[in-house]
């Protein structure tokens, strides 16, 4: 008689949204409360990612 191969599960993924914003495909969102900097005494527009909610800041 052969080997018995035990079987093995396979690994769990990620979600599909968390490997788009890994290969830095996010879903930016436009936050309108918050348009001017203090520090920066200038506007500026705010965007936060809909998957992952990292938040990217653009000077005008």
């Amino acid at each position: 008689m052969g080997k018995i191969i035990p079987f093995q599960r396979p690994k769990k993924r990620p979600p599909p949204d968390r490997t788009l914003c890994r290969s830095g495909f996010h879903k930016w969102v436009v936050e309108k409360e918050t348009a001017f900097d203090v520090k920066l005494g200038r506007l500026v527009t705010r965007s936060r990612c809909a998957r992952c909610g990292l938040v990217r800041t653009e000077g005008r």
